[in-house]
C-alpha cells in the first residue's frame, strides 16, 4: 500500500494526495471483501449441510402445519415465539432445519415454503459430473493414477520427477493409494 501511495504522490497534487491514497485504499478493501464473498460462495459446497430432498407432499405438509400453528396459510412471522414454533414443527415433520445463517431471511411463511420446497445436493462438483452425460470431447478420469517407482510398469519406474518423494496426505487416500519416500542412493 505504501509503495502505491507514493506512486501516487508524484502523480497527483500534495493537497489531495492523502484524499486519493484513502480513496485508493478504501476500494482495494472493498475489492477484498467483495473477493472473500465470491470465494466462499465458490466454495459453498464444502459446508457441512446435509443432503435433502422435498417429498412428493411437502405443499401439503407445509399447509398442514401452518394451518395448526397460525390459522392460515400466509401469515408475516414477526414474533419470535411464533417463528420458534413453526420451524420447530417444519423440522420434526421433515427432519431438515433451517441453518442459523438463514434465520434472519425468514420472514413470512412463503419464505419458510422456499426454503423446504428446494432441493440441496451437497456433492462436490466433480461428483456431479459423473451423473450428466458429457460430450464427446470432453473426458474425466475419476480414479486417477498416482506414480509409485515398484508397481510402475508404464514408465519402468522412472519418475518425472526424480529424486522427489510421493507423499499421500489425505486419511481417504493413504488406504487407496501408496506413498513413495524418496531415499539417497547414499543411504
Amino acid at each position: 500500500m505504501a509503495t502505491t501511495c507514493y506512486f501516487l504522490q508524484h502523480l497527483i497534487p500534495s493537497s489531495a494526495n492523502s484524499m486519493a491514497c484513502g480513496l485508493y485504499q478504501a476500494r482495494r478493501f472493498a475489492s477484498t471483501i467483495e473477493s472473500i464473498a465470491k470465494s466462499l460462495k465458490d466454495r459453498s459446497y464444502l459446508r457441512p449441510h446435509k443432503p435433502y430432498t422435498p417429498p412428493e407432499d411437502a405443499e401439503k405438509k407445509l399447509d398442514g402445519i401452518f394451518e395448526s400453528q397460525l390459522g392460515s396459510n400466509s401469515a408475516q412471522l414477526s414474533n419470535g415465539r411464533i417463528k420458534f414454533k413453526v420451524l420447530t414443527a417444519c423440522f420434526k415433520e421433515f427432519n431438515h432445519g433451517v441453518p442459523n445463517s438463514k434465520l434472519h431471511e425468514i420472514l413470512t411463511t412463503d419464505d419458510i415454503r422456499d426454503f423446504y420446497l428446494q432441493e440441496i445436493d451437497t456433492r462436490v462438483p466433480l461428483d456431479k459430473f459423473k451423473s450428466i452425460e458429457l460430450p464427446p470431447n470432453v473426458s474425466i478420469q475419476y480414479d486417477y493414477h498416482r506414480f509409485h517407482p515398484d508397481t510402475d510398469t508404464m514408465h519402468g519406474g522412472i519418475s518425472a520427477f526424480p529424486r522427489r518423494s510421493t507423499i499421500v496426505t489425505g486419511l481417504k487416500y493413504k488406504k487407496k493409494y501408496a506413498g513413495y519416500n524418496y531415499k539417497p542412493i547414499w543411504h
